[in-house]
């Protein structure tokens, strides 16, 4: 197969597009003052550690302050920090330092909904016919029977009793102590937009602006066919009928986005089919959007009892199609890991083929993608999921709730803890494993949730000064993406696969001023695969054995090169 595409010289350049992506949950991530909750201080205190990586923009996961019902994503007031993580002082600092250091930093903007105890729902509950009351879908149940029948996110109605108000009830498609913001009201998208100026302002960068797609509803409300037997419906169905998001969207970044020439991450699923160019185009809303292709896939409405596995072929195709999807558009983030799903080498690779080399291999093949590549922390060092902990153990509300979805489907409570075990957000919110000392060196004191066990192996300290770490090999591969010789191609180069029929092969080239072939053996059993053309030189190998002759190219089990062509 010859390279024929070349670089995309007429995207215009930006700031970001080079730049690699550092995902912090600050609650796991290093506790500074022995609390056993992570804090502003402690991600100041490894900023080195971060810079070292070679990662440029920080994203945080949320800090301002909150009541916790969804780790931090039911916010109480958007313009102050936290005080479990410190003060807005400390943000500025952190800010500050950051800059000095050369990196970015932006933070969550979460304005689907705020929390139940934030001021305007407070008021809205005073008077909810008013001015606040007006900042939130309030609805009457009419004949016993609640506005519409959607499932929430988290599973139950999208409805819940408003506080002190006998038959009237308020929306909320995540947790009930999330109520959605009322878009429509053009009151509510100039708050949005104040609090945007005000961390602008305050030296952000940009945002991962969450859950967005949320905020256009199908209106009136009705039901939809029941999908389960509660006899609701999932909310995608609600979703695909929905028009005109773009206009929010649209005066959001025209308004502040592009003005202030920023970094936006939009969370974006089931976007409409040829509607790509909106969200990430030239002139999109965003600056990229993730690339959920791989992350959804095998996924089911009727729970995780009834997701599939994903395949090496099946992560491959994924992963193609998307590309092709975003080809001379612009830009999708890729990722293996976020706050949001269990570690991506546990979904993506066989339990029992877990090791060094196939870690190491599975982020070859999305780090070299086009697009922006986001590392989640801790992904850095191979931190795996946590395995099957008693259900009292667990945190994490959506998996109590799949735990009793799975039940009522018929599974035992053996079986019902197995299978969340697998999805729950609790294996990549773990703390971060530093050492090998008490509690992973993250705190001094037993922290919030529960360490991995396997600690004493996979931590940042073990593995940074060893060769074959993981830790080692992310490091390789940012300063072969950051190597003058070879960014031009990795940010702007064409993406074309190679071989993209054969059974467990994950292997494309980047084509600009330079031609280059990242190939993966995504399985266990050796195997041989005919190249086109000569390698000029390895520039990266998860191993230390690379086997050529006339163009047959032996690799091992779960080997990954790239290659200069």
């Amino acid at each position: 197969m010859e390279i024929q595409a070349k670089e995309d010289m007429d995207m215009q350049k930006k700031w970001w597009h080079d730049k690699i992506v550092y995902q912090i949950y600050p609650k796991s991530f290093f506790d500074s003052n022995g609390d056993g909750i992570g804090d502003i201080q402690g991600i100041i205190q490894k900023l080195d550690y971060i810079k070292s990586l070679g990662a440029d923009i920080l994203w945080i996961c949320p800090m301002y302050p909150s009541p916790m019902a969804d780790q931090g994503y039911d916010i109480s007031d958007y313009y102050n920090i936290d005080p479990t993580f410190g003060t807005l002082d400390d943000m500025d600092r952190l800010i500050s330092e950051s800059k000095k250091r050369g990196m970015y930093v932006i933070m969550d903007l979460v304005v689907n909904h705020c929390s139940d105890e934030h001021e305007w729902f407070r008021k809205a509950c005073q008077e909810p016919g008013g001015k606040y009351g007006k900042y939130f879908y309030i609805e009457d149940i009419k004949d016993g029977k609640l506005p519409c029948n959607w499932r929430g996110i988290f599973g139950g109605s999208v409805w819940s009793e408003l506080p002190g108000h006998p038959g009237k009830v308020y929306l909320h498609t995540f947790h009930k102590k999330q109520p959605d913001l009322n878009w429509e009201n053009p009151k509510v998208r100039q708050e949005v937009y104040k609090i945007i100026n005000f961390w602008l302002d305050h030296g952000l960068s940009g945002f991962r602006v969450d859950a967005i797609v949320n905020i256009k509803k199908k209106l009136p409300f009705k039901d939809y066919a029941p999908d389960r037997p509660d006899g609701l419906c999932d909310l995608t169905v609600m979703k695909k009928e929905v028009e005109g998001i773009g206009e929010f969207l649209g005066e959001m970044s025209d308004l502040i986005f592009k003005k202030r020439d920023i970094f936006v991450l939009g969370e974006v699923s089931n976007e409409r089919e040829g509607s790509l160019p909106d969200y990430i185009g030239e002139n999109g809303y965003f600056s990229t959007m993730f690339d959920f292709a791989p992350n959804v896939f095998g996924k089911s409405e009727k729970g995780w009892f009834d997701y599939m596995p994903v395949t090496p072929d099946n992560y491959r195709d994924c992963c193609f199609t998307s590309q092709e999807r975003a080809k001379n558009i612009g830009f999708f983030a890729n990722f293996i890991d976020n706050h949001d799903e269990p570690r991506g080498i546990n979904r993506y690779l066989p339990d029992h083929d877990l090791s060094l080399e196939s870690k190491k291999m599975l982020a070859t093949v999305y780090f070299f993608l086009k697009g922006i590549p986001i590392i989640y922390q801790g992904q850095e060092i191979g931190m795996e999921n946590r395995g099957v902990v008693p259900l009292e153990k667990i945190d994490d509300f959506s998996a109590i709730d799949q735990y009793y979805v799975s039940i009522d489907a018929g599974f035992s409570p053996e079986e019902a803890l197995e299978i969340i075990s697998k999805y729950n957000r609790d294996n990549v919110r773990t703390p971060m494993q530093w050492n090998a000392e008490p509690y992973a060196g993250f705190s001094s004191r037993a922290p919030w949730l529960e360490v991995n066990p396997n600690y004493p192996e996979i931590n940042v300290s073990s593995e940074l000064n060893t060769p074959g770490s993981v830790l080692s090999y992310y490091k390789k591969m940012i300063l072969l993406r950051k190597n003058l010789d070879y960014a031009n191609t990795f940010t702007y180069g064409e993406f074309i696969p190679f071989h993209p029929d054969i059974h467990n092969l994950m292997a494309y080239y980047r084509s600009g001023d330079k031609d280059i072939l990242i190939i993966a053996n995504y399985q266990k059993d050796a195997r041989t695969i005919m190249l086109s053309r000569e390698p000029k030189q390895i520039l990266l190998n998860n191993y230390d054995k690379f086997s050529l002759s006339n163009l047959e190219l032996n690799l091992l089990g779960y080997q990954a090169l790239v290659l200069e062509l």
